[in-house]
């Protein structure tokens, strides 16, 4: 029997290595586009009042998670070919418009469901109007996720993109619901700790969702992609 001829950078430790060097490069980068609006968002009083201002905070954020998204889809773990810094402001520069409009339109729905749901009791809306609104509101959360995902990884029309977005929660329901279970429990980590420790998890939670939504990813390259 033939030896294996293993080349450098190809065993588990170094893959291991690329991917732990590549997620702090990403971090980094992350917080680096963020930082002005995460910087105002923690000087922000945790008030209903203030929704509108932390959604205004977390605008920096999409095109950073975009870029984030791009640089892990995209980045092989070699050691000897890393270079997450370049994919990520390739991605940041290629990404920029889209993610923008994607992430602005997700955090202008969903700022103004958040109104309606801190002020029910002011308004004298029956209560059981909660569900309807947090089930849209999880919605629209989810789709948005969807389309940043999409715009960051593929070139589409933004139109498209949004389709493509709604189409897919029906399509892959595995991904909507990963989706959501990430968005709930980055949402807890944030309530329970800070939103910087939620900041600190940046890297890991593009990683988790980049992986959560392959079999996405996966159909619309086959299907979708010339």
């Amino acid at each position: 029997m033939s030896a294996v001829v293993r080349e450098f950078g190809d065993g588990p430790l170094s893959r291991g290595a690329a991917l732990v060097y590549t997620l702090l490069v990403v971090e980094v980068l992350l917080l680096v586009c963020a930082g002005p609006g995460l910087v105002a968002l923690f000087a922000l009083e945790r008030h209903p009042s203030n929704l509108p201002l932390v959604a205004l905070c977390a605008v920096p954020l999409g095109p950073a998670l975009s870029a984030a998204l791009y640089t892990l889809h995209h980045q092989r773990l070699d050691l000897t070919d890393l270079h997450p810094w370049r994919l990520f402001w390739r991605g940041y520069r290629a990404n920029l418009v889209g993610a923008l409009l994607v992430w602005v339109a997700t955090l202008v729905w969903l700022t103004v469901i958040a109104v309606n749901l801190v002020n029910l009791p002011v308004a004298g809306v029956p209560g059981w109007w909660v569900v309807p609104l947090v089930t849209v509101g999880v919605g629209v959360a989810v789709v948005g996720v969807n389309a940043l995902v999409i715009t960051s990884l593929f070139a589409f029309r933004l139109r498209d993109v949004l389709r493509l977005a709604g189409y897919f929660v029906l399509r892959t329901p595995v991904v909507a619901v990963g989706v959501a279970l990430l968005l709930v429990a980055a949402t807890a980590l944030t309530l329970v700790a800070s939103e910087a420790a939620t900041a600190a998890l940046g890297s890991l939670l593009a990683l988790a969702l980049v992986r959560g939504a392959a079999p996405m990813t996966d159909v619309v390259r086959e299907e979708f992609v010339r």
